[in-house]
């Protein structure tokens, strides 16, 4: 099968994205083409599947030690499973194609637990990630192979596993007389910055911290349930940020930490957002101001991240935002006002939709899988050398 998909002049796979916002799955149809650094991919339709209130809380759950429990992951592993093969079949559908037409499935999963550093106190906890969503699950529903499971390969060999789109974004987004920083702001903020006419070994990459994930957890509180996001940043648009509540978050450890560095909602999840709340609520913040004010962090966490890390080696002429969070006009403002001499833009004006980006990078991931040819980013995971992520579900 492998070989009759590599002997095609292109392929027809769809990309599947569900990241730490927890928003939903995004399902891209891309064709293919070539491989390794001289893949071309073409976003044939893209779809988005969104988690109604109560799968998303089911989710929130398991990515929460205290509420989670082996039966629970067991299960949902399972259950998610045919949410992503629905979104898969859908994809198609309204692309104007049949599954018939589908060479291959990639899916990410839906990332449950993240450990990129060794827990010192308890030696079983060595480095290692949780994707769940069964593969074989969606090959046999969708009557497709599927190759996903990704991080655990970059882990194997000593990286963490994350992030793993850089590899894409160079490969859809370097120019050769003008650097750039990718910036995907989905539920975690992560980065890739490509000097103009760099390498793939010169890309600096790494988690900048919280994304959207802290917006939409104290959206979701303060409306009582009623909102899962700020839609277009029109709430924050109307408070006002606290600047020394800003100025204490942007203490925490992991903004200091050296690249590269990854991070997730076991660090800034519900409970980190919740103890934030209740402390701006007892510093009379209004919900308006709350939610400025987690938009704010959000824009100087990674308007910080690129100061420290990436603009002293690595000139850059323009910020790239992709994810939900170039949606987000209010954040895009901030961060521009943060950033005065970049442009920032989103992946929309490149001729990629900000949202199909990430789903559109793992159909280039299963594309170079197929060809057995490596496709993570040592320079971005950490990992010392490169190798070939991902496993193979057949249908049948």
């Amino acid at each position: 099968m492998i070989a009759q998909l590599v002997s095609k002049p292109s392929r027809l796979i769809i990309g599947l994205m569900s990241g730490t916002s927890l928003d939903g799955v995004d399902a891209a149809v891309v064709r293919v083409e070539g491989k390794g650094l001289e893949t071309k991919a073409e976003l044939v339709g893209f779809t988005t599947v969104p988690y109604d209130d109560k799968l998303r809380e089911k989710l929130k759950e398991l990515c929460s030690v205290e509420h989670s429990d082996v039966a629970k992951v067991c299960g949902m592993n399972f259950y998610i499973a045919e949410v992503f093969a629905d979104a898969a079949e859908r994809a198609a559908k309204e692309a104007g194609l049949t599954m018939n037409d589908i060479d291959l499935i990639s899916s990410h999963g839906q990332t449950i637990w993240h450990i990129p550093v060794a827990d010192e106190q308890d030696w079983s906890l060595v480095r290692s990630t949780l994707q769940i969503g069964d593969l074989s699950v969606i090959a046999k529903r969708t009557g497709k192979p599927v190759v996903g499971d990704y991080r655990t390969a970059d882990m194997a060999v000593g990286g963490q596993g994350a992030p793993l789109v850089p590899y894409a974004d160079f490969i859809l987004f370097r120019d050769g007389k003008k650097g750039r920083i990718l910036q995907n702001i989905g539920g975690i903020g992560n980065c890739a910055a490509i000097p103009a006419g760099g390498l793939p070994e010169q890309i600096v990459a790494f988690d900048t911290g919280p994304g959207n994930m802290l917006i939409d957890q104290a959206v979701h509180t303060l409306s009582g349930g009623e909102k899962s996001y700020d839609d277009g940043g029109k709430w924050a648009a109307q408070g006002k940020a606290d600047e020394a509540v800003v100025a204490e978050m942007m203490s925490h450890p992991y903004f200091a930490m050296q690249p590269p560095k990854t991070t997730g909602r076991e660090v800034f999840g519900k409970a980190y957002a919740q103890q934030w709340i209740g402390r701006m609520q007892e510093k009379g913040l209004s919900a308006d101001d709350i939610v400025a004010t987690f938009t704010a962090f959000t824009a100087h966490s990674i308007a910080q991240s690129y100061r420290d890390f990436v603009l002293p080696a690595t000139p850059a002429e323009e910020v790239v935002v992709s994810g939900g969070g170039a949606h987000n006009g209010t954040l895009l403002a901030m961060l521009a006002e943060l950033l005065p001499g970049q442009t920032v833009t989103t992946s929309d004006a490149l001729g990629i939709s900000s949202d199909a980006k990430e789903a559109v990078a793992f159909a280039v991931f299963a594309n170079n899988f197929l060809f057995g040819t490596p496709n993570n980013l040592p320079s971005a995971t950490g990992a010392p050398v490169a190798t070939i992520m991902g496993k193979l579900a057949l249908p049948g």
